[in-house]
């Protein structure tokens, strides 16, 4: 078990109590390694969360930098950080939380060239990503390293959950096959999102994470939690596995990442 230092005892310490946690649970959590997609929105209150709880290893992947209309609900930022780097800026915000944390920045884009990379070394990915070519370029690939993604999005008053977790439950495109036709799902900038919704939905997903990562509890594979604010409602969906996915089915046609942008019909 890990040697914990008289601080972290005290900074674990309700961890610690917790029979499903314990010490071994809260080892278990330092020495696990989370990737987030997107420092913005859903990233940060999952990111801050599952800091704050001691996960050893955060990786965030964004290129993008911090903008004042980001923090309206991407609570990693302040008013300091505008035009820096969101990876940079959340690192800064992550160790002042918890300085046990080890923080790598990913600048970049995601994409079918990098992903393997990128994603190989995580046991979890948290997706808070905000288009649909980078949703399925997850899905593809965390089939193929057998990685489980908790998967959240929002749009409006109203938000989602689930985990797709590969040879336990459906994967993404078991749920949209084909993405919608361009300019169906307009952007958070176009339609606009209620600020504290994804502090609702991020916490959501860093729940499923630490859970799958600590084996406990009921997880979200296999079902859909649909949260809308104005109704202050969750409903949960059961969802199945496609046999005939062309990623995650009895036959699968898809063995290699492919030109998701082009796939989407949608231009970056």
């Amino acid at each position: 078990m890990f040697d914990f230092s008289n601080e972290q005892i005290e900074r674990y310490s309700r961890h610690i109590i917790l029979k499903e946690v314990g010490g071994m649970g809260q080892t278990k959590l330092l020495e696990s390694k989370i990737l987030l997609i997107g420092a913005g929105g859903l990233g940060s209150p999952a990111g801050l969360y599952l800091a704050a709880a001691g996960v050893g290893t955060l990786g965030f992947v964004d290129d993008d930098v911090v903008d004042l209309s980001n923090l309206q609900r991407q609570i990693l930022h302040g008013v300091s950080d505008i035009g820096r780097l969101k990876t940079e800026s959340a690192k800064d915000t992550i160790l002042e939380i918890n300085p046990d944390v080890n923080v790598i920045s990913h600048s970049t884009r995601i994409t079918s060239e990098n992903a393997f990379g990128i994603l190989e070394p995580y046991d979890l990915i948290v997706d808070g990503c905000d288009n649909m070519p980078t949703r399925y370029l997850l899905n593809d690939a965390c089939v193929m390293l057998g990685k489980p993604i908790v998967h959240g999005s929002i749009f409006q008053f109203e938000g989602q959950v689930t985990v797709f977790y590969p040879g336990k439950g459906p994967c993404y495109r078991c749920l949209y096959p084909e993405p919608p036709p361009p300019g169906m799902v307009p952007s958070c900038q176009e339609a606009g999102v209620f600020g504290i919704l994804p502090g609702i939905i991020g916490t959501a997903q860093a729940i499923e994470a630490i859970k799958i990562l600590l084996d406990i509890g009921e997880s979200l594979v296999g079902s859909l939690l649909l949260f809308n604010a104005l109704k202050m409602d969750f409903k949960k969906l059961k969802l199945r596995q496609d046999p005939q996915c062309p990623v995650c089915g009895e036959k699968p046609t898809i063995h290699e990442l492919i030109d998701y942008e082009e796939f989407c019909q949608v231009r970056w």
